[in-house]
């Protein structure tokens, strides 16, 4: 046989068996955007951080009324005023952050109670392959979404 030939073969041999093993191969796929706005544990960290936040937005609000009543009343130095606006500007800017932190601290642990319910259900289910968001099409056959959501539900707090 010449080389051409050996050649033909192995590529032949090659495509069969990746056929083979993609016929034997379960995929799946989870839309983790819509996990994060429909899980119970999302739900509950927006709570939990509307609660830690609450008390400090609850302050800028009293600031921003002052610093207008001031304004509007003529009566309040510009100096006052502006020192007041500078105070919420710094408090505004702080909070800010520190929600910006505690979102990326929650979303975290989100994140990773949500790869541990995938790995789970995949195992359950018997997939060997699971992506999340970004196909450009996947069939409601191959969506996982709805059992990781499940999964999640018997794990809420």
């Amino acid at each position: 046989m010449n080389k051409f030939s050996r050649f033909s073969l192995l590529v032949l041999f090659i495509l069969f068996a990746a056929d083979v093993a993609a016929a034997d191969m379960k995929v799946g796929y989870v839309e983790v955007n819509r996990i994060l706005k429909e899980a119970p544990q999302a739900m509950e960290s927006a709570k939990k951080l509307q609660k830690e936040f609450s008390p400090r937005t609850a302050e800028l609000t009293r600031l921003q009324k002052q610093i207008n009543d001031k304004e509007n009343s003529g009566s309040a130095k510009e100096q006052e005023v502006a020192g007041l606006k500078l105070d919420f500007e710094r408090k505004q800017r702080e909070l800010n952050e520190d929600i910006s932190i505690r979102k990326n601290e929650e979303l975290a642990a989100l994140q990773d109670r949500i790869n541990k319910a995938v790995t789970a259900v995949s195992e359950a289910d018997g997939y060997d392959l699971v992506l999340y968001s970004g196909l450009a099409y996947g069939s409601k056959r191959i969506d996982m979404t709805d059992r990781v959501l499940k999964s999640l539900d018997k794990t809420a707090p």
